[in-house]
């Protein structure tokens, strides 16, 4: 462990400086924690009952247990869920983003959360950027996973005194049961302004899920009655936490570095990828695995669809660029805020959940354009500067991102050498996606050849009268 600590050290000096620590780097896996008890009673005790203690050689997830809320199919109990839910009073109806985040919470991506946040908790993250867990202690939650409400269905779920309200899908089937709810104030000019730092119109996330949403809030304990799933193909890719685990338990991994990208995969982020593991291996480390874990739910329009995405990552490791074999490529099922510093948070907590102790933090993480002026929305390195003093993120060892860029001499990509600057030449994702669109080949070294040729496919599918902001992913089914 001494040994794994000077090598850090040396190899990433900024760990050693977080939050002015003297820590070690390499951090032991934390004593047992109790579970975070959310008021709820029966219900809350029954999910604490499910929850998933963890392999020892893998870093512990908040709250010391793996938060699971579907409902187990032994002795006919998912199927009692399914008719208990259809026989209650009130249905709420999840669209699009509100069944991502089921999916989410469902699987303890958020936890120790065990359902749609309470007012408390809804205060907490929108203020502190974390929630107070059952032993006191403050886990990072970054971003508020709330459930809006009408104010009609509000009036009609207080007026009966109902506890228990059944979650439904687009076609009116139940889809879980939210208990020992309590109903609050959605104060969407507080809540926009605290998460993004700024109320202009045109944020993707609001637009899609805040503006036209209810003025109401409900919280409570969830009961998932069956797995989310989507149907299109792509299942397969989304593993829960608990799988995760299962699979670098399986691979005998010491190490997880996860790295979450929105965007197809070029060379320069798979050099980022196999250096980190170099250097872990140069820590000490035997087997570092890579949890490849591009973003899979809600993105704006301009985006890549995650369809198109998957398949551009399916070559990259085809054709040798990523190893497979210390690589993991799975579906993270959260929305994207396009929230930056705030929300880059959320994406390293979640990690946290399913075993990686590295994370990867790049340029103006979850960031992008201002929606009404010409400039980047977040300061490009407020987001590995929040990473590294975020609370509830101390355990978290964070990889600031090294800065790649084609190298016009050597022909690839490689680490910016600013020694001979006018080597390099900086390809942006502005300029992928015009050369994609143009049918263009970048310069050789850039992409592997099965994945650009996946990109341009994919631009070449959009005809000229094609409205690109009717593209949408798929749903759950």
């Amino acid at each position: 462990m001494a040994m794994q600590a000077a090598f850090a050290a040396s190899m990433f000096p900024q760990l050693a400086q977080r939050r002015g620590s003297d820590r070690a780097v390499v951090v032991a896996p934390p004593a047992p924690v109790r579970v975070a008890m959310r008021s709820g009673g029966a219900a809350a005790a029954a999910a604490a009952a499910r929850g998933v203690r963890c392999r020892a050689s893998l870093i512990e997830p908040d709250g010391g247990r793996l938060v699971e809320l579907v409902v187990p199919e032994e002795g006919g109990r998912r199927e009692a869920a399914r008719r208990e839910a259809a026989a209650l009073a009130h249905r709420v109806r999840l669209g699009r983003v509100e069944t991502e985040w089921l999916h989410v919470l469902s699987e303890g991506w958020a936890s120790p959360l065990r359902g749609f946040m309470r007012e408390a908790e809804f205060l907490q993250a929108l203020h502190f950027n974390a929630i107070r867990g059952g032993d006191g202690a403050m886990v990072n939650m970054s971003v508020p996973i709330v459930l809006p409400l009408g104010d009609a269905q509000r009036r009609a779920i207080e007026a009966s005194g109902a506890r228990r309200v059944a979650l439904v899908d687009a076609a009116d089937r139940p889809l879980a049961v939210l208990s020992d709810i309590e109903i609050y104030k959605h104060n969407k000019e507080e809540r926009i302004a605290r998460t993004w730092g700024t109320t202009a119109p045109g944020l993707p996330y609001v637009d899609e899920a805040i503006t036209n949403a209810g003025d109401w809030l409900i919280g409570g304990d969830l009961e998932v009655i069956e797995p989310i799933k989507y149907n299109d193909g792509l299942d397969q890719y989304r593993l829960s936490p608990a799988q995760l685990r299962e699979e670098f338990a399986r691979r005998n991994a010491d190490a997880v570095f996860a790295f979450q990208l929105r965007n197809p995969v070029h060379n320069g982020h798979a050099l980022l990828m196999t250096d980190t593991r170099k250097r872990l291996l140069e820590m000490g480390y035997k087997n570092p695995v890579l949890l490849l874990h591009p973003l899979g739910g809600f993105t704006k329009a301009d985006d890549v669809p995650l369809s198109w995405r998957m398949k551009q990552h399916e070559k990259v490791l085809e054709e040798g660029v990523l190893n497979p074999e210390s690589t993991v490529v799975a579906i993270f099922p959260s929305p994207m805020h396009y929230a930056g510093p705030t929300e880059v948070q959320w994406h390293a907590k979640a990690r946290i959940n399913a075993g990686a102790n590295f994370y990867i933090v790049g340029r103006d993480p979850a960031g992008m354009g201002h929606p009404t002026e010409k400039r980047d929305l977040y300061d490009a390195d407020h987001g590995k500067k929040v990473l590294s003093m975020a609370p509830g993120l101390e355990k978290l060892n964070i990889l600031p991102f090294k800065v790649a860029a084609y190298d016009t001499k050597q022909k690839k990509m490689d680490f910016f050498d600013p020694s001979r600057k006018d080597d390099f030449l900086f390809i942006s994702g502005t300029k992928m996606r015009t050369l994609a669109k143009n049918c263009q080949s970048p310069p050789d070294g850039f992409m592997c050849p099965g994945g650009w040729k996946v990109l341009v496919e994919y631009y070449d599918s959009l005809t000229p009268s094609a409205d690109s902001s009717k593209l949408r992913e798929a749903v759950a089914a």
